[in-house]
């Protein structure tokens, strides 16, 4: 697979699946615009591909901002002339359950995973349109397929992605843009590494091939389906979960 002439732009690049992303799109010959909000971390990223002979720009953003998400593109777009890939992989989490859960943390969660996706889409899709191709590749999870105790934000967030990539496939694909979604199982990131050891341990008893995932399994799924390969599956969720969830 290659993605020579691309440009992919990722949210939530500085860590975790984000930058095992942008730094395997990187390495299939994409140029990445970087986005975070940890410049520092962005920078690491950015030289991480400048020393592999890539092409890496950072757009520090929050995407819980829309209005630093359309400057960013703005800039992006200004730099590359384009945007070919866009990666909605920024995420957190405020895990409660249902009954003590702050409206604060429903809303942060919703607008953090699920509101940026959709504000991102629609600042990049014009320059997709115009050029009759795009990949839109949108990071759900297992926990949007099946619910999690605890995480009814997240889980109706990343279940929210699921439905707005099919909506977003049925509008797009006349003009051979595909949009596709995958949703990893239990990752081995930043985000999981808090939990505890009984935790992770009853985790990989459900996972049939026995092992966590990692951010590099999320990210080569991430760049078939932003390939030429992947040309004819659209509207799709491939699952990263290690056989957690099947069917």
């Amino acid at each position: 697979m290659t993605l020579s002439g691309r440009v992919a732009f990722v949210t939530g690049a500085s860590q975790g699946i984000g930058r095992a992303c942008a730094l395997t799109l990187a390495h299939a010959g994409a140029a990445v615009a970087l986005s975070a909000r940890n410049q520092d971390k962005l920078n690491a990223v950015a030289k991480e591909i400048a020393a592999a002979a890539g092409v890496a720009l950072c757009c520090p953003l929050d995407v819980g901002e829309e209005e630093q998400i359309k400057s960013a593109i703005k800039t992006a777009l200004s730099h590359f002339g384009k945007i070919d890939i866009l990666v909605n992989n920024a995420g957190i989490t405020h895990d409660q359950l249902l009954m003590r859960m702050k409206r604060t943390d429903w809303d942060s969660v919703l607008n953090t995973n699920l509101t940026s996706a959709y504000l991102c889409t629609q600042q990049v899709v014009g320059s997709m349109l115009k050029q009759r191709w795009g990949r839109i590749i949108n990071i759900t999870s297992v926990f949007g397929q099946m619910g999690q105790a605890g995480q009814a934000n997240y889980a109706a967030a990343k279940a929210g992605l699921i439905g707005l990539t099919m909506a977003i496939a049925r509008e797009v694909a006349s003009r051979h843009i595909t949009c596709n979604a995958v949703a990893p199982g239990f990752i081995d990131t930043a985000m999981t590494s808090v939990l505890s050891d009984e935790f992770r341990q009853n985790a990989l008893k459900v996972i049939p091939l026995g092992r966590i995932g990692t951010p590099e399994d999320v990210a080569q799924a991430v760049c078939f389906l932003a390939s030429e390969e992947a040309s004819y599956i659209t509207g799709h969720v491939l699952n990263v979960n290690g056989g957690m969830l099947m069917g």
